[in-house]
């Protein structure tokens, strides 16, 4: 079974995958308040990170270099779950992803799969806030945990470099006195 943990409170993440099999989580603190800092996430385009854009492209993704991370990943076929939480139910271990669109993606539970899902939150710290991301996967049987496991080890280095990347842009892009275009 996926681990559910005993957290404190409550994060938007739980109502989409409470349960999981694999986890990352990466913040960064922004001299900015937390409104200014979750906006400035949400509108950080891919421009603003060369490499990212990159490995992005790499996995099949095409951002534009006008239009945000956010964008892209919708238009790759990432489902909004409320606000700040976008999911994704694929095959990442195959060429391509195997991308399904699902109508309810907290109940399905078909066999072969892998539902994906990501937050990205701004908590107030002193002195400004602190821009956090986290992602989760939950694998449907034991097969699909085996195929991503593999794939995982492979992955989990580049898919932190493009959230720390976006995280570091945000920030800049917070902390800029000047509106980044």
């Amino acid at each position: 079974m996926g681990y559910r943990p005993n957290l404190p409170h409550e994060r938007a993440l739980d109502g989409a995958l409470p349960t999981w099999h694999f986890r990352e989580r990466h913040s960064r603190e922004v001299a900015a308040p937390p409104e200014r800092a979750l906006a400035a996430f949400r509108e950080t385009s891919a421009a603003e990170m060369p490499v990212a854009r990159l490995l992005f492209r790499l996995r099949g993704l095409r951002p534009t270099s006008t239009g945000t991370l956010l964008d892209a990943m919708r238009a790759a076929g990432f489902q909004p779950f409320g606000d700040d939480v976008l999911t994704l139910v694929g095959r990442p271990w195959r060429p391509g992803g195997g991308r399904r669109a699902v109508d309810d993606f907290a109940s399905f539970a078909e066999p072969g799969w892998a539902k994906m899902a990501m937050d990205f939150r701004a908590v107030p710290i002193r002195g400004g806030s602190r821009l956090e991301t986290e992602t989760r996967v939950y694998l449907t049987d034991a097969s699909s945990r085996r195929r991503f496991a593999g794939y995982w080890l492979v992955v989990r280095p580049f898919s932190g470099a493009v959230r720390r990347s976006w995280l570091a842009a945000a920030r800049r892009r917070a902390e800029s006195p000047v509106p980044v275009l």
